[in-house]
C-alpha cells in the first residue's frame, strides 16, 4: 500500500510543529538560535512566577525539544504531542492577560502550537513515520487519553502553583502600598 494524501499531510504537519517546537525548546535548553540557555531562561522563568527558574526551564526545554523532535519523527506521538501542549498551556498562561493575538503580546501562537500537537497526538502520525515502521509499539489507542490525563495533572498544577505565587506577590505589594500610602498620610498629618 502506497502513502495517501492524509499520510504526507500529517508528515508535513509534524514536521513543521515539531521542528518549530524543537526550535524553541532549545532556545531554553543551549542557547541556539538566539536563545538564553538554562541559566538566562531560568531567570526569565522566575520573574513570571515559574519557580524554581531553572528547573522550570530545563522542563520547557525538554518538552518542547523532546516533544517537538519526536512529533517530527512520528515516534511516541501520544506522548510527544501531549508533552509538547503541556508546554504550550504553560506558555499560553504567561501571555493570557496580554489577550488572544501575538502582536499585542497574546497566547495566539502558544495556543496554536499546543492545539497542532495536540491533534497529532490524537490523529496519530501517518505511515511515513517512525511510529508505523515500528509497529506502533509505542503508539497505542490507550497511551493518548494516557498520556493527555499525565499531562493535564501535571499541568494544572504547575500554573496553579504559578497562579498561587503570583496572586501572594500581588497581595504583598498591594499591602506594602496600602502601608506606605498609611505612612505617608501620617506624617503629612503631623
Amino acid at each position: 500500500m502506497g502513502c495517501s494524501r492524509l499520510d504526507v499531510g500529517l508528515l508535513l504537519l509534524r514536521l513543521g510543529t515539531g521542528g518549530v517546537l524543537a526550535a524553541h525548546g532549545t532556545q531554553k535548553l543551549f542557547g541556539w538560535f538566539g536563545g538564553h540557555g538554562i541559566e538566562g531562561t531560568g531567570q526569565f522563568m522566575e520573574s513570571i512566577g515559574y519557580r524554581p527558574g531553572k528547573a522550570s526551564a530545563t522542563a520547557a526545554g525538554l518538552s518542547e525539544t523532546g516533544g517537538g523532535a519526536l512529533l517530527a519523527l512520528g515516534l511516541a506521538t501520544p506522548a510527544a504531542g501531549a508533552a509538547a501542549a503541556g508546554a504550550m498551556a504553560g506558555a499560553a498562561a504567561v501571555h493570557m492577560p496580554a489577550g488572544f493575538f501575538a502582536q499585542s503580546g497574546g497566547y495566539e501562537y502558544a495556543g496554536f502550537l499546543g492545539l497542532a500537537a495536540a491533534g497529532l497526538a490524537i490523529t496519530g502520525p501517518g505511515r511515513l513515520s517512525l511510529d508505523h515502521a515500528l509497529g506502533h509499539a509505542v503508539n497505542r489507542g490507550w497511551m493518548v487519553p494516557t498520556a493527555f490525563a499525565v499531562t493535564a495533572a501535571a499541568t494544572a498544577a504547575v500554573i496553579g502553583m504559578r497562579t498561587r505565587r503570583l496572586r501572594e506577590i500581588a497581595e504583598a505589594q498591594a499591602l506594602e502600598e496600602a502601608e506606605a500610602a498609611a505612612q505617608g498620610g501620617a506624617s503629612d498629618a503631623t
